[in-house]
């Protein structure tokens, strides 16, 4: 295994509610917890010689910020950014200022859901989206990023 603190960075945000994963609506969202979802990420990472950085977040401000960070840091960015998805212009503006590849991801169907979440601002920024395919797109989006690296001139 190679030496972590030379691996790549991802930056793995999740926004609002999602610390509620298992909990809230698992008819809707599955029995999968946030824990699961970093493990998952981790395993995943690890697999594909990333290192990772996941964290939670129900404030905007604090996305904001930590988008940010990844400028320079991260080589990608994979967020769900939760209920701020179809709200938040910030987000986007601070994902565009960053510069990097970012995945977006949600563990639903945006697009079978309520109208009002079919929009998304954070898909104008992102170079591609994961949706509907539970936590398991948190993993698919980690495989676009290496293929995306990969790819780079």
């Amino acid at each position: 295994m190679s030496d972590p603190s030379r691996r790549p960075l991802i930056t793995i945000l999740n926004g609002p509610n999602l610390n509620m994963l298992g909990l809230r609506e698992p008819a809707l969202y599955g029995a999968a917890t946030l824990d699961d979802v970093e493990q998952l990420c981790a395993e995943t990472g690890d697999q594909l010689g990333f290192a990772i950085d996941f964290r939670q977040s129900n404030g905007e401000g604090e996305l904001v910020s930590w988008i940010q960070e990844t400028r320079g840091r991260s080589a990608g960015l994979v967020f769900n950014p939760g209920g701020y998805t179809t709200t938040s212009i910030a987000l986007m503006d601070a994902i565009l200022a960053a510069e990097v590849p970012t995945i977006e991801v949600h563990v639903t169907n945006i697009h079978r859901r309520e109208e009002f979440r079919h929009r998304s601002f954070i898909s104008r920024a992102a170079v591609g989206v994961i949706c509907g395919l539970g936590i398991h797109g948190y993993a698919l989006a980690l495989q676009a990023l290496a293929g995306l690296s990969e790819a780079a001139p």
